[in-house]
């Protein structure tokens, strides 16, 4: 007896195509054949699929119009396959030097995050973003209403995936039966990011296993995109840049992406559904989705505490998720490089998951001397892109100079022969390693738990030359608070070629905010009533510099030491001093045992008056700009209150 599936509606497109409707399923050996308005499945069982997901899939084949389906199971074949597939297309080509490792070329057009071309899509533009002042830009994300959402939509994707192939991955963010993981639906003309996927997230069957349970999931819908002119540039990625729109409705959890196949415009699981999106749920149920690194670090006693942390880009996130301790009896290891999902237990305990399943770091600046943990990790079973080749089947990137053998020649990341007096780098600056986390040589052994790991601190910090101690305490909840909201960071403007200026960056979320700002900061304060053990909050800065211009602490493994204060105060040891800022380390307090460096202590945790009183005015500023009316009241307050301490240095 055959399968029938009923498919009730045929979009105006399909009437006027006049194209019939096919109900009879034929189940063969080597999987299940399928006609769905004339698009054969080639791969999977439509059984598989709960009644919202067959749902989903007919509406959007309506739209975009696919040749094919193929539902992901997620195995070694089906992988082995698309790489195939990939090859084939000029996609990827192999590294011999390496176990399982592939390197793909982009489109120079298409290299990285679009912000400019990212959107919440709201009934009420309030909803999405304060109101800046008036004459000023607004600087806190975008706002679509739901018709120009829809406009662009129907734009975009009408026929985009045609003589294309659309597949179905389905994904868990987070361990498969944890209750603090949320289950997608990316639907995507891309098996760079099939493949992708399947590295960043818990992909396939077992996924849709889950979904017959709950039958509640987030819709992603991607295509690499279809230019107007039908002329693709380069055939190996196809790509529409002029047309590339992300567009995110949290009202029924939908994320839409189109005309790019890079990294977090299509990696849907990651920024879209992880930060924005997820934001939007966390609110809704009471937890936080962040853009936080987690650690569990272990003392020379052999206890051991989680810490989740917060940087902007180029301050150390993964350096700190990986790093080997230069304190003797110190052991880091990894929960997560990038993203935190966090809420509090039955206890009142705050407790975290990594929702992802591997690494899509910055190839540029890794090396053995900056992170060898991610040198051991990458170099099998990865998808590099936009990174140096090199002769001997190998990859380079600057930072990997010391590692280059002998005669060893490069091709970069567009294809041209490269040597160091070139005067363009070898790496796109935005190259990526796409590695699994398990292959991590220090992942955590509790990195999977259901429960998720409990969280003692919370760490803000950013690149600050200037001013900022190396660390320091906030005085509470609220005060900590404040202390991310106010996060800011040395950045280049590079578009406008200004050189090094000061950005801020609250949260390290200004790009990933799912929803209005002032209201994300109401939720973090809300979060005083849902327990009264609340970790502490610490801010860091690794980057102070003297008048030279040198760094004034070493960095990485030595950072363990500002790890060991920050464990000191969590037990409440008396190593700590009070400023108008926050406690920072007494003298004494930072241990130094077995340090090689010559450090001016003095110099990097002195607290200027007059540098902190410029600090209180910006940040004054931009909460009025920015913020405007949108801003709790409890934040006001604190920023009062910490001008007051200043000026009454």
């Amino acid at each position: 007896m055959p399968d029938i599936i009923e498919f009730n509606k045929i979009s105006n497109v399909y009437s006027t195509d006049a194209v019939r409707v096919v109900k009879t399923i034929r189940n063969h050996n080597v999987g299940l054949f399928q006609q769905l308005r004339g698009v054969s499945v080639v791969n999977g069982n439509i059984t598989d699929l709960s009644p919202k997901v067959k749902s989903y899939i007919e509406e959007k084949i309506d739209l975009c119009h696919p040749e094919k389906i193929h539902i992901c199971d997620g195995t070694d074949t089906e992988n082995n396959h698309l790489i195939q597939l990939m090859q084939q297309q000029g996609t990827i080509v192999p590294l011999p030097k390496y176990k399982n490792c592939w390197l793909a070329r982009t489109n120079p057009a298409d290299t990285a995050r679009v912000e400019s071309k990212t959107f919440i899509c709201t009934e009420d533009r309030s909803e999405t973003i304060p109101t800046p002042l008036d004459g000023v830009k607004g600087t806190l994300g975008n706002w679509i209403s739901p018709i120009k959402m829809q406009e662009a939509i129907k734009d975009r994707f009408s026929g985009c995936m045609r003589n294309r192939t659309m597949y179905v991955v389905p994904f868990s963010m987070g361990p498969i039966h944890s209750p603090l993981s949320k289950i997608g639906i990316e639907l995507t003309d891309s098996p760079y990011v099939v493949a992708s996927m399947r590295i960043m997230t818990r992909m396939g069957q077992a996924v849709l296993q889950k979904l017959q349970e709950t039958d509640e999931f987030v819709k992603c819908l991607h295509s690499v995109g279809n230019p107007v002119s039908g002329f693709v540039e380069m055939p190996s990625w196809p790509c529409d840049p002029d047309r590339t729109i992300i567009l995110h409705k949290p009202d029924n959890n939908e994320i839409v992406s189109y005309g790019s196949g890079y990294g977090g415009n299509s990696l849907l699981g990651k920024k879209c559904f992880a930060l924005r999106i997820g934001s939007t749920i966390a609110k809704r149920e009471g937890w936080l989705a962040e853009h936080m690194l987690i650690l569990g670090i272990t003392n020379p006693k052999g206890e051991k505490r989680y810490i989740a942390a917060a940087f902007p880009s180029a301050c150390g996130k993964t350096n700190l998720a990986m790093m080997t301790p230069s304190l003797p009896g110190f052991k880091v290891e990894c929960v997560g490089d990038d993203i935190a999902w966090m809420r509090f237990d039955k206890n009142g305990q705050l407790r975290a998951i990594n929702p992802e399943n591997g690494f899509f770091g910055v190839a540029p600046g890794t090396s053995s001397k900056s992170n060898p943990i991610a040198m051991q990790t990458i170099f099998k079973n990865t998808l590099f892109t936009n990174v140096a080749s090199t002769s001997d089947g190998g990859v380079f990137w600057e930072g990997m100079e010391d590692e280059l053998a002998p005669g060893v020649s490069i091709t970069d990341w567009r294809g041209q022969k490269w040597n160091k007096d070139s005067k363009t780098p070898a790496a796109h600056p935005n190259s990526r390693f796409c590695t699994p986390a398990s292959q991590c040589p220090i992942i955590d052994p509790q990195w999977e738990a259901p429960e998720g790991v409990p969280i003692s601190a919370i760490l803000f910090g950013g690149r600050r030359p200037k001013g900022v101690p190396l660390v320091y305490e906030a005085r509470n909840w609220r005060h900590g608070v404040m202390v991310g909201a106010a996060m800011r960071s040395e950045a280049t403007a590079a578009a406008e070629h200004q050189g090094k200026v000061i950005m801020h960056d609250p949260f390290a979320m200004r790009p990933f905010f799912g929803y209005n700002f002032g209201h994300y900061l109401q939720h973090w304060l809300s979060m005083e009533k849902r327990s009264e053990n609340l970790p502490k909050i610490f801010h860091v800065n690794w980057f102070r510099k003297n008048a030279q211009g040198k760094f004034l602490w070493p960095g990485f493994g030595e950072n363990s030491r500002v790890l060991d204060w920050i464990l000191r105060r969590l037990d409440n040891e008396n190593c700590a001093q009070e400023t108008p800022i926050g406690y920072v380390p007494s003298k004494n307090g930072i241990n130094l045992e077995g340090f090689q460096e010559n450090v001016d202590l003095t110099e990097l945790f002195d607290v200027s008056k007059e540098f902190w009183l410029e600090e209180v005015e910006a940040i004054e500023k931009y909460f009025k700009q920015q913020v405007g009316k949108d801003l709790p009241v409890e934040i006001d307050e604190q920023l009062k209150e910490l001008r007051k301490r200043i000026e009454a240095m």
